[in-house]
């Protein structure tokens, strides 16, 4: 089957689509292609996972508008299978690769799934298949990891732009907004030759309702870590100013309110610290693609170090709160509030709440995390908070928008409040009962002292 032949069967919806790894990514895009028509075929390696989708029910929790009532609609249609068998994928002309794709703790790319699955794809590779990598990766791994897999194992070996089609579109997706993100949002479709991309294009458009920019790998490679990269730069910047706001005793959300209205400026929201599965690791991808040139990184490598440094930043603000009250973070007990990353949401990859109650344990103190998303962490936020010396607000979930701050400083030892995400308004706060004090702000004006 050449290009244009499978082009013809893409546009028809003829195409037999399947797509590896049904995670955050994996699962919303296969559903919405089952959704437009085709036939699609997912391949999870976790068989729970597979046995809860053949049932109709979403394995992704949290707040995620649309995807439980897509994902009954296409099984209960069949148009959706999940598997862990590799061997089905022999019939597949498209196929399309959403798998995880993390930094080790030296920043390096760790490939372990793509090489994987890469690995079990080549010998049920279909003759003239196009493959499509959506995970995120760094520049020039399509070229140095994914097309040699592709190309040979062992004594097999297949022709790129004959036996096979390659190409890479970053996904653009956050939780709580899959569906809408996949919809809206547009697309670099990078291609191993132009003809590839323009597949790819009338590919994307059974399912995406932007932008469709096709273009070669390296450049669909350099845009998405890129755009990340330049996310966490932003925020390194908010937060720091955060910092200055706090020693010279400014509000950042004040400042910051008023340098947005200045055209051309828009300050990101400073924040208790930076997770989930891109931010953290894409500026290293970005960067990990010069590690062959004389190119010393500065921006970057700044940028990650400030970003990091925020759970311990959150430490030093509740140890200046409690030795208001002749207290030490020592046998004191301290409740978290949020263990995900992002609001409404149940990931908890590289979640910033983690690296705190880690410090938090080791400097002595007891601690309690509350989470209404995050299964282990779930219950009565009054139970939780009961007896405790002060709270820590780290995820701007909306069940704690709403919570009755009265209510829970009742319940606690001696209600101190740090906010680092300016879910509470100071007022609220000391009516309820609470010292409070908030990232951005100098701790006499947090308090009411100033």
């Amino acid at each position: 089957m050449n290009i244009s032949d499978l082009r013809r069967k893409i546009e028809n919806k003829e195409a037999r689509l399947a797509v590896i790894g049904l995670g955050y990514v994996g699962l919303p895009v296969a559903a919405l292609f089952a959704e437009s028509g085709f036939d699609v075929l997912g391949i999870e390696i976790r068989q729970e996972r597979v046995e809860k989708i053949n049932a109709g029910k979403c394995p992704i929790e949290g707040v995620e508008p649309g995807l439980s009532d897509l994902l009954k609609k296409v099984v209960t249609e069949k148009k959706l299978i999940a598997t862990a068998d590799y061997l089905q994928l022999n019939d597949r002309d498209v196929v399309l690769i959403d798998v995880e794709t993390p930094v080790d703790e030296n920043n390096i790319p760790q490939y372990k799934a793509l090489r994987a699955s890469l690995k079990s794809l080549f010998p049920v590779l279909k003759q003239g298949a196009l493959v499509i990598v959506e995970s995120t990766i760094a520049p020039r791994t399509m070229a140095d990891i994914v097309l040699p897999l592709l190309e040979q194992q062992g004594k097999e070996k297949k022709a790129l732009n004959d036996d096979f089609y390659l190409g890479n579109c970053p996904e653009r997706v956050m939780p709580g907004k899959l569906l809408q993100n996949l919809r809206t949002v547009s697309r670099v479709v990078g291609g191993m030759s132009p003809e590839t991309a323009d597949t790819m294009v009338a590919l994307y458009q059974h399912i995406v309702g932007a932008d469709l920019d096709p273009t070669d790998c390296i450049t669909a490679e350099l845009v998405k870590t890129t755009e990340n990269a330049y996310r966490d730069v932003q925020i390194a910047f908010a937060n720091e100013v955060a910092l200055i706001c706090e020693a010279v005793g400014g509000d950042v959300w004040k400042v910051r309110e008023l340098v947005n209205k200045s055209p051309g400026r828009q300050m990101h929201l400073p924040g208790a610290g930076v997770g989930g599965h891109c931010i953290p690791k894409d500026p290293w991808l970005l960067a990990y693609g010069t590690r062959d040139s004389e190119l010393s990184l500065q921006l970057i490598p700044a940028a990650r170090r400030i970003n990091n440094s925020m759970p311990l930043h959150m430490t030093r603000m509740l140890e200046v709160a409690l030795a208001q009250k002749g207290k030490s973070l020592k046998k004191t007990r301290i409740t978290v509030l949020g263990y995900a990353y992002l609001e409404d949401s149940d990931d908890t990859r590289n979640s910033p709440s983690k690296l705190l109650i880690d410090h938090l344990q080791q400097m002595g103190a007891k601690v309690m995390v509350h989470d209404p998303f995050v299964k282990e962490y779930q219950g009565n936020l009054l139970d939780v908070a009961r007896q405790s010396d002060a709270l820590v607000a780290m995820v701007k979930h909306q069940a704690y928008q709403k919570a009755d701050l009265k209510k829970i400083s009742a319940v606690m030892s001696d209600p101190v409040l740090i906010d680092g995400r300016r879910i509470f308004s100071s007022e609220d706060a000391r009516i309820a009962g609470f010292s409070y004090f908030s990232l951005g702000i100098s701790p006499e004006q947090s308090s009411g002292k100033s």
